[in-house]
């Protein structure tokens, strides 16, 4: 790929060159500018495009998995959403992975540990739970849980629950990319649980306060439950006093308590309100996200293209994606659950965030 402008590749093919391009083949060397232009963009050039999974047409098939396949045998039972232009590494977007685990009550998944750090959104059910590293986690309606690398983890459902679906979301095909990825299954197939049940809640759960004995030697955090009433209610509160973004409206970001940095090394996670009726204005910024619409209903413009969500859906936005957000009532607030890799964009020193100037703000539908 040829450009001609001053300090980018412009060299005219030859004979001669393509016989000299040939012999460095064989020696499994090439010429840098034969792909400088391809591999230095000038910005970047994500190959994920937008995608939206609607729930009430993804849950049907979700809950067929539940007739044909055993968590024994399936070892975690997950329909995974894959991005069109990343099959190659199973990703929704980028270097991120999401799906979509149903278990019935009574059942347990193997105890197990990854190199990925992962995440666990609850979508419906009762008496789901996850149990890390000896600490039980009861979960509810759009709890957020961690199981951070290199943790035992199982989840399981109740006896006397229902049948509960969730959202995984793991950093697998980064891991992947940096081959680093190793898998461990318990030697019990089960853990025990060491710790009085919802601890970490009980001990890291409350806003402004940190146990004065005790230590934490762990990158992540302390909290692994995030549980949805107070989060909505810190979101509603923080609306009264601020205008918000006009990129994002009124957002708060799932933190360690301890630290204040992301909840895990690879991966961070937010909550964003969306009052009735407001628009957000368009911009870009580096970092790849997996979103899911926790309340209301509404729509996102992504690139110029429109996509509509309510309660449940699940869609993404690849990095550098031009995007806004418009809640679609006039009376009910809105609210957007995402996970994302601005950990790691922001530790390397790689995020970037820009305002769509055009058009007052707001991109025009392709």
């Amino acid at each position: 790929m040829r450009e001609n402008i001053a300090g980018r590749s412009n060299v005219d093919d030859t004979p001669q060159l393509r016989a000299y391009y040939k012999e460095l083949e064989t020696l499994e060397s090439g010429a840098l500018w034969t792909v400088a232009n391809e591999i230095e963009p000038w910005f970047p050039q994500p190959r994920s495009v937008p995608v939206i999974w609607h729930y009430d047409v993804m849950r049907a098939h979700v809950l067929r998995a539940l007739s044909l396949v055993s968590p024994e045998k399936a070892g975690r039972r997950v329909i995974y959403l894959c991005n069109p232009q990343r099959r190659d590494v199973s990703a929704a977007v980028g270097w991120l992975y999401t799906g979509l685990q149903v278990m019935n009550p009574g059942e347990v998944a193997s105890s197990h540990r990854h190199s990925a750090s992962a995440l666990r959104f609850i979508m419906e059910g009762s008496g789901a739970y996850t149990v890390v590293d000896g600490h039980k986690m009861t979960l509810g309606r759009n709890d957020f849980v961690l199981t951070p690398n290199g943790t035992w983890h199982e989840h399981g459902v109740s006896e006397d629950g229902s049948t509960c679906i969730w959202q995984d979301g793991l950093d697998i095909p980064l891991m992947n990319a940096l081959d680093a990825n190793f898998f461990e299954v318990h030697p019990q197939l089960a853990q025990q649980v060491t710790y009085p049940v919802d601890d970490s809640t009980d001990k890291y759960g409350s806003p402004g306060l940190r146990p004065a004995t005790g230590s934490w030697s762990h990158a992540y955090s302390p909290l692994l439950k995030y549980e949805w009433e107070p989060t909505y209610e810190a979101l509603v509160r923080h609306a009264r006093v601020t205008d918000g973004s006009p990129y994002d409206g009124v957002m708060m970001e799932y933190i360690n308590p301890l630290t204040g940095g992301p909840v895990m090394q690879t991966l961070g996670a937010s909550m964003q309100l969306l009052r009735p009726g407001e628009k957000t204005q368009a911009h870009r910024h580096t970092g790849n996200f997996v979103y899911q619409c926790a309340k209301g209903q509404g729509h996102s413009i992504i690139n110029g293209k429109r996509f509509d969500w309510k309660e449940r859906d699940i869609f993404c936005l690849p990095s550098w994606a031009i995007h806004e957000h418009a809640n679609g009532s006039d009376t009910d607030d809105a609210c957007l659950f995402t996970f994302n890799d601005l950990p790691v964009m922001r530790a390397l020193g790689l995020y970037r965030e820009e305002a769509w100037r055009d058009n007052g703000g707001h991109q025009t539908i392709s």
